[in-house]
């Protein structure tokens, strides 16, 4: 495999992710004012600048493994290219359940029922499961296994406080 390969399917993958997050924020900034319009209450607000941070090391470390330390994508690169896939999959299966009431941050609104339709069925956070598949797939896509190590350790102990938050608002 040429040195150019790698950095070029890289430099794709960064676009899908721009497009993807930017998407998703606008999608969740809507989200965010028709919750507030309906008596909707944000809850748990001080763990979101940890997952934002996740979320923005990704690329910076996966680009310095891969054009830095020279990590290639091993013969196990279809199988992360597959469970990466599988991860949007279920991300947007679980974005689609949630409908207008999916945001990055959490919201609750007062007297609404759990989701129980979709992914929701069968997990009780499948939005959250998505994402760890999703960070570690993405880096060893590449081959850049620090990076998978590093950003999902740092998920995990970003994850479970937002689970924490999450299931405490869900109670109020």
């Amino acid at each position: 495999m040429t040195a150019r390969l790698p950095v070029a399917g890289l430099a794709a993958y960064l676009v899908i992710l721009a497009i993807q997050r930017i998407a998703e924020l606008v999608l969740s900034a809507r989200h965010e004012r028709r919750l507030r319009a309906r008596g909707g209450r944000e809850h748990g607000a001080a763990h979101f600048p940890r997952i934002v941070l996740v979320h923005a090391l990704l690329p910076v470390l996966l680009v310095l493994e891969v054009c830095a330390l020279g990590a290639r994508p091993g013969p196990w690169w279809p199988l992360w290219l597959g469970l990466w896939l599988l991860a949007q999959a279920l991300r947007y299966a679980a974005v689609w359940a949630l409908g207008e009431r999916w945001t990055v941050r959490i919201w609750v609104l007062p007297g609404e029922p759990l989701v129980r339709r979709g992914p929701y069925r069968l997990l009780r956070h499948p939005n959250y499961v998505a994402v760890v598949i999703e960070l570690l797939a993405a880096p060893l896509l590449f081959g850049a296994w620090r990076t998978a190590v590093v950003i999902s350790v740092l998920d995990l102990v970003a994850l479970r406080e937002r689970i924490r938050a999450e299931e405490a608002a869900l109670r109020s």
